[in-house]
């Protein structure tokens, strides 16, 4: 049940045409109460799609009673009238439940640098605010897929109180933030400083640590919203416990789906001096393409490995570093160590631990390998 799964929310999603799949592609979650608190995360990119602009108004007041959703379209560089379209669709959303515009958030997803369809956009709110109910949220999910072969969805259970969410991506996923668009709900009492610490929390080492192809567009919005509808008040660490473990299993989803992929990449580093350390590295790891696709041609190439951890300014010692795949090490102090030959990379879960010998730190990071079908997807996307 995904995001209705929470007590106080209802969803839908419907077919206004802005795919060209025919596909759905204009979804809607409403927090029905009795409590409207919010947090949000938003894409550090400069370059900030229309309903990013707009909703970052809306969170300012860190409450939210509804968000609209849509795929087909990023509404990002369209100007003024792309921005116009935007808070069109909030005030339709807003009229239509009963609430005020500054009350909806709005994200979009899709192909940057074109007009939506003003018209097919609000034709669909029309429609999905006669579809919404309390099981509307598997359809909400496949709305706001793009080139996602599949939803992304996830409840949990905590002591009185449920969890649950949506996610969308598959491409241009890096941090701060994986680009994304995610939707949690909860039926928690709890205020708006506890979303908001959650919420950030949950993020940093969750969507912030995925890094797919080291690009980061401009639509990227994590939500949560809190209807308060089961009464409970949970323990503020047991809730972000909860909430980051939900954001853990979209994120892997995500992982999972990302364009052409063959291999779901986990880079350990350990043993650092700083987790700042710990997480420069991981990450200088997953923008290697000579890493990814070495990965993909399933070679266990720790050369490459090094050479990525070197252009960092982490502390370490050159000549005393480790390196394994799937347990098997095979550097040892910056020399070779275990036989290349006992690595085996036919699976597509693929584990590579970097052992810093400067410090009690660690950190993981996220990636996959780099294939033709990525370089296919991305190349054709906008035909």
């Amino acid at each position: 049940m995904t995001v209705t799964a929470s007590r106080g929310f209802r969803a839908g999603g419907v077919a206004a045409g802005l795919k060209a799949s025919g596909r759905r592609d204009v979804a809607l979650v409403v927090n029905d109460g009795p409590s409207d608190v919010a947090a949000a995360v938003f894409t550090t990119n400069r370059c900030k799609a229309n309903p990013v602009l707009w909703s970052e108004q809306v969170m300012a007041a860190r409450s939210a009673k509804a968000v609209v959703l849509n795929s087909g379209g990023a509404n990002c560089y369209t100007g003024p009238y792309g921005f116009q379209t935007t808070r069109a669709s909030a005030e339709l959303v807003a009229e239509r439940i009963g609430v005020e515009a500054t009350d909806v958030v709005v994200c979009s997803t899709g192909l940057i640098g074109e007009q939506l369809h003003r018209d097919k956009l609000l034709a669909g709110i029309e429609t999905v605010v006669r579809e919404l109910s309390d099981v509307g949220g598997p359809a909400a999910a496949e709305a706001i897929m793009t080139t996602d072969t599949r939803s992304k969805q996830v409840v949990r259970q905590g002591t009185g109180y449920t969890v649950g969410g949506m996610a969308k991506g598959a491409g241009m996923l890096a941090p701060a933030l994986a680009t994304m668009l995610v939707v949690l709900t909860t039926d928690a009492d709890i205020d708006a400083t506890t979303a908001d610490r959650a919420l950030r929390e949950a993020t940093r080492v969750t969507f912030d640590r995925l890094d797919s192809d080291g690009c980061m567009s401009t639509n990227d919005t994590v939500l949560l919203m809190c209807s308060g509808a089961s009464g409970a008040t949970p323990d503020a660490d047991e809730f972000t416990a909860l909430l980051t473990d939900a954001c853990h299993d979209l994120a892997q989803q995500l992982l999972g789906d990302a364009e052409g992929s063959e291999h779901d990449i986990t880079i350990e580093v350990v043993n650092a001096a700083t987790e700042d350390d710990a997480l420069a590295v991981g990450r200088a790891i997953a923008r290697s393409n000579l890493f990814k696709t070495a990965v993909y041609g399933k070679d266990p190439n720790w050369g490459r490995i090094l050479a990525a951890v070197g252009t960092t300014e982490a502390a370490f010692e050159p000549g005393a570093l480790d390196v394994a795949f799937n347990g098997v090490w095979i550097c040892r102090g910056g020399e070779p160590g275990e036989p290349r030959d006992a690595v085996d990379l036919s699976d597509r879960a693929v584990t590579v631990t970097v052992d810093l010998k400067a410090g009690r730190e660690s950190a993981t990071i996220w990636t996959n390998d780099l294939t033709h079908a990525y370089v296919h997807e991305n190349s054709a996307y906008s035909t």
